[in-house]
């Protein structure tokens, strides 16, 4: 059985990735895998010898001997679990994505649009690393991915262009979220699980992530993608919304203050990105309040009709709900996999197989950009021992942020990059992945490096 549910997985693996070959949206593989997934770890829940507890990052004692009865609560229970794991990451998402959309309906990003002066694509590339590196440490990667992009539709008509841009956003981005406690979900889990620090883990990754962006920044920006300018975009007709850069700020402000939010609660983020969403709708509503009763119509984009449509209700229907359903279906799919201890059998077999922790933790690193890091990380968490802010849990941090970057269901970024434009796996994969592998190596390196030094 277990041989089977491999074999179901890599035919879901290799549907996703020859997307466009098929002719087929990667959602319809994703679902289907999970539910094919589940539906045989249930059949087989009886012959099963390991089972794998996601809360303590081990594997369960004697579930080979359990009755059946208990081995199907047990299944429903960790169902339940991963079901709540992977809701928290969604809500988040949608509640993230929500707020960018209610910044969009203001037009709040012409704001960025307008700090923005030049139409040199490599100074444009550096513009939107480096902010791409700040963001992600401060709303996390997946977030300044979605912002990040949405401005980049809005300055490049380009699309072959953009691509390239957006190739190199997702490289920066998890570059960035490595280094912060709260810019990544990996980081975020070693940091509640008392492996690291936020100072820790700032002291240690800021300069080895600074180098996973900028090689393979500079290395593009000597490419041909790079090189010109950018043809001019029309302005839109009609004056900007007078609401655009509060909304903007407001919006990112109550985006930053999630992590504050958590910190003071203790409560998982998704909570405070929904107090966040709710305090940017109130504000949503009352400014297009205002504007309907000065103008009676507010006519955007040739709709009279929008003028009597709430601007919360507008943004929700922008979001791209097939590439958060293909997220919960990765993320339960490879939950199925780890619940029935593969992933964490794996990685002891291949601890003991290349006695280096540091090949295997950079193994870690490639294996995140093939199969979710999130399990990844929590397998790493039961594999090793080492006390809270040892070398080895920056270094794990550092390669499950980074090597997702290598594909482009690699990371939430890539993934929410890939429903916003359209990118092709095999395209990433030929232009981007080697750069995003590049940095890796780099980024693996300084941080050896300093970790020697240091002592």
């Amino acid at each position: 059985m277990e041989t089977l549910i491999i074999i179901i997985f890599i035919i879901g693996y290799l549907a996703i990735a020859l997307e466009h070959n098929l002719k087929l949206d990667k959602l319809i593989p994703a679902l289907a895998m999970m539910a094919i997934l589940w539906a045989l770890v249930a059949l087989g829940l009886d012959n099963f010898p390991n089972w794998f507890d996601s809360g303590k990052h081990a594997l369960v004692d004697g579930f080979s001997g359990f009755l059946s009865e208990e081995k199907h609560h047990l299944l429903e229970e960790t169902l339940l679990h991963h079901l709540g794991k992977t809701a928290e990451i969604l809500f988040f998402l949608l509640g993230a994505m929500t707020i960018v959309e209610i910044i969009d309906y203001f037009d709040g990003f012409a704001t960025f649009k307008n700090f923005i002066k030049t139409k040199n694509k490599k100074k444009l590339l550096w513009i939107f690393a480096i902010l791409a590196f700040i963001l992600s440490a401060i709303i996390d990667n997946l977030t300044a991915t979605i912002v990040l992009i949405t401005i980049l539709q809005k300055i490049i008509n380009d699309r072959n262009t953009r691509l390239w841009f957006a190739g190199l956003i997702i490289i920066a981005a998890n570059a960035g979220g490595a280094w912060s406690p709260i810019g990544d979900v990996t980081t975020t889990m070693l940091w509640i699980g008392k492996k690291v620090t936020a100072a820790g883990l700032i002291e240690h990754l800021v300069i080895p992530s600074l180098v996973c962006m900028i090689v393979p920044v500079f290395i593009a920006s000597f490419m041909k993608p790079f090189q010109g300018e950018i043809p001019m975009v029309e302005k839109v007709k009609g004056s900007a919304n007078k609401y655009g850069a509060t909304m903007l700020y407001i919006g990112l402000g109550a985006i930053i203050f999630v992590p504050f939010f958590k910190t003071i609660t203790h409560l998982p983020p998704y909570v405070g990105m929904m107090l966040s969403l709710s305090v940017v709708g109130a504000f949503a509503e009352i400014y297009s309040r205002s504007e309907f009763s000065i103008s009676h119509v507010v006519d955007q984009e040739g709709d009279d009709s929008q003028g009597h449509h709430s601007p919360v209700h507008a943004s929700l229907s922008k979001i791209e709900m097939p590439s958060v359903l293909f997220f919960f279906g990765i993320l339960m799919a490879v939950a199925a996999l780890e619940t029935l201890g593969m992933l964490f059998i794996g990685a002891e077999h291949l601890k003991a197989i290349i006695p280096n922790t540091d090949v295997v933790v950079m193994l870690l690193g490639v294996g995140s950009a093939v199969v979710d890091n999130v399990p990844l990380v929590a397998a790493s968490m039961g594999m090793f021992q080492e006390p809270i802010d040892s070398p080895l849990w920056h270094f794990v941090a550092f390669s499950a942020g980074t090597g997702g970057s290598m594909l482009i269901i690699g990371s939430a970024a890539g993934v929410v990059a890939m429903g916003m434009e359209k990118i092709d796996f095999f395209w990433y994969f030929k232009n981007i992945a080697w750069l995003a592998a590049v940095g890796f190596v780099f980024g693996s390196i300084a941080f050896i490096g300093m970790r020697a030094l240091i002592g």
